[in-house]
């Protein structure tokens, strides 16, 4: 008897977060009940018994299967329970006057876990404030967990005998709680994992709706952060409408700055233009009372809203950037991601954040840097100091490294073309001695990358380039679509630039659109005899070459060049190594810098830019 009335009280619990069952299933579900909860070793219970509810035809939500007419109520719980004790003899001495007078919030404080809190629910009959409270404490105590303990302790709470009754608590009680006891219920109930299809949650969402004008800026910034993660369905879309409507209303009059951030999270990228400009105004209105955590907030909120405001970004930029040292980890990353998500770049705020983390390596793992370091990558930005300080480390160690993490850090340094100077043979040698001990394992592709990586920045290691080169890795990669790395990509001149270099060296030195051995594709090849050089260069160095000259010019976009810098990415980097091979003199052209120019701006532009390169050539020489 007492194994069938466990089946039944989980049974009921099961349908806390279902909807109607038909009676001819009720026999199978209650037979798969005791296996799923005591296998529920890679989830918590609640999402097993949800997605265990999931195979069968629901048509509306319900808080209990057919032919169940009550749930046990927190009365009958307690009663039952002193009963049970009773019989077994385990009941206890009542508490003493002292135990008796403690405050309710007090002895809630004191319950570490969801299942604490469930120790008190049985001990007490709790008011709708209190039902509030005691969900949102079982939430928090699960906030600071590991994942693994999370899973455990939610397990032990779906378990628990006065868990269904707390939730039958909530939906009865729901209309008789205040707004912000509303709010902070809902958020509890959904964190803990109760279904949204849920009885109570459903509830909960409809005389939400039904009191939404009664919520002040606090309760409805609980509201919409709780409604931001949640699925769609016909209730919570409902919610979200009038949510939306209501805030929109009174967006003249909000005061509270993760309010009006929550609300542009709601509204999203589908918010139309004009409320997209309003909301911008507001934000900046409301700019001098951001916070640290406002600032940080607001980035993710534009990146979310994918809304390019340079003011906003401008002044959440500079706000990170001063106080860069109290930002943990998840967060400066998170900056950096939406950064690139809106392709937003602040040298400053870059520089600030590479900074700190160079004076600060010792505080952080490799993995950690290495995320920002692929982050920095992403944007183009050059940290010196970081690329600097983290090669000494990794050449300290270079065996801790794992193969990802090799790649990772291959991609960025060669991305970035940095050059170590005095330790560059050294962070080669290391970074070569544990790619080779990952080769039997590599695929045809990262092998190929990571050899890529390392000739970009001048190092071609024998092992690596062998295994490379054997027939299994070329037949695969063959297969592959590699068209674009092989052929250059051509695209038109500027006819601009190709009219100044006329105007400055004559028609006839001049050649465009040259492709060389069939990869480079050069703007235009500038061809000097001797005695032409001297005319449009007068130097005090002559060459003493009878050769002519060929002068590769460039077009570079910003994108070639690390943000902020002239120091040219890899595959500028590398084309410009490779033309010198070949005989030409490279010169890069900013082309963005001469398109506002005149004719004759663009000479004096180019003038300095090819004769000032070879003054530098010769005296170098």
């Amino acid at each position: 008897m007492y194994v069938l009335k466990t089946g039944e009280e989980m049974l009921r619990g099961v349908i806390i977060f279902s909807r109607v069952i038909s009676p001819w299933k009720q026999h199978n579900l209650h037979s798969q009940i005791k296996p799923v909860i005591h296998s529920c070793r890679d989830d918590c219970a609640v999402h097993h018994l949800q997605s265990l509810l999931q195979g069968h035809a629901f048509n509306n939500v319900r808080y209990f299967c057919e032919g169940v007419t009550q749930a046990p109520s927190f009365e009958g719980h307690v009663s039952n329970q002193s009963r049970f004790q009773a019989h077994t003899g385990r009941n206890k001495d009542a508490p003493g006057k002292a135990e008796a007078n403690v405050p309710f919030h007090t002895k809630l404080q004191e319950c570490l876990s969801p299942s604490d809190v469930l120790d008190l629910m049985e001990k007490c009959t709790p008011t709708h404030g209190q039902v509030s409270k005691s969900l949102t404490r079982m939430w928090n105590t699960t906030k600071k967990m590991s994942s693994e303990q999370r899973r455990f302790e939610l397990k032990l709470m779906s378990e628990h005998p006065v868990f269904q009754c707390l939730f039958q608590r909530a939906r009865v009680h729901a209309p008789h709680m205040s707004a912000i006891d509303l709010a902070y219920t809902l958020l509890a109930a959904i964190k803990l994992g109760v279904s949204q299809r849920s009885l109570v949650v459903q509830t909960l969402l409809r005389v939400l709706q039904e009191r939404l004008n009664q919520f002040d800026e606090k309760s409805l910034c609980i509201l919409a952060t709780c409604l931001e993660k949640m699925e769609t369905d016909k209730n919570t879309d409902a919610l979200k409408q009038g949510l939306k409507l209501l805030l929109e209303d009174q967006l003249p009059t909000i005061q509270n700055v993760m309010l009006l951030q929550t609300l542009m999270q709601l509204f999203g990228n589908n918010a139309p233009p004009a409320m997209r400009r309003k909301l911008e105004a507001k934000a900046l209105s409301m700019a001098d009372e951001f916070t640290l955590p406002n600032a940080l907030h607001m980035l993710t909120t534009l990146a979310t809203m994918h809304l390019n405001s340079k003011p906003l970004l401008d002044i959440c930029s500079r706000k990170i950037a001063d106080n860069v040292h109290s930002v943990p980890f998840t967060r400066l990353l998170a900056c950096l991601k939406s950064c690139r998500e809106l392709n937003y770049r602040n040298f400053f705020l870059f520089s600030s954040i590479s900074d700190y983390l160079a004076n600060t390596l010792s505080m952080w793992s490799n993995k950690q840097v290495i995320f920002f370091l692929l982050e920095f990558e992403g944007l183009g930005f050059y940290p010196v100091a970081l690329l600097d300080a983290f090669a000494g480390k990794v050449i300290l160690n270079p065996d801790s490294l794992s193969f990802r993490d090799l790649l990772s850090i291959l991609k960025a340094y060669s991305s970035l073309n940095h050059d170590l100077k005095g330790n560059q043979q050294e962070f080669l040698a290391n970074m070569t001695r544990v790619l080779e001990s990952y080769l039997p394992k590599m695929s045809s592709l990262d092998l190929l990358k990571a050899v890529s990586c390392l000739s970009v920045l001048g190092h071609f290691p024998q092992a690596p380039l062998q295994e490379l080169l054997q027939e299994q890795h070329l037949g695969e990669l063959l297969q592959r679509d590699l068209h674009s790395v092989l052929f250059p990509h051509q695209r038109p001149v500027n006819p601009g630039l190709v009219s100044a270099l006329k105007s400055l060296v004559g028609e006839t030195a001049v050649k465009d659109s040259v492709v060389v051995e069939g990869v480079y594709f050069i703007d235009c090849v500038i061809t000097l005899s001797p005695e032409a050089k001297d005319v449009c260069s007068p130097s005090k160095h002559p060459r003493t070459s009878e050769k002519p000259q060929r002068i590769a010019v460039l077009s570079a976009t910003p994108s070639s060049f690390c943000f902020g810098t002239t120091h040219p990415r890899s595959s500028l980097a590398i084309k410009i190594r490779h033309l010198q091979i070949l005989g030409y003199e490279p010169v890069l052209v900013p082309i963005h810098e001469l398109e506002t120019c005149t004719n004759q701006d663009r000479i004096k532009v180019l003038k300095n830019l090819i004769f000032l390169h070879q003054e530098s050539s010769r005296t170098e020489d």
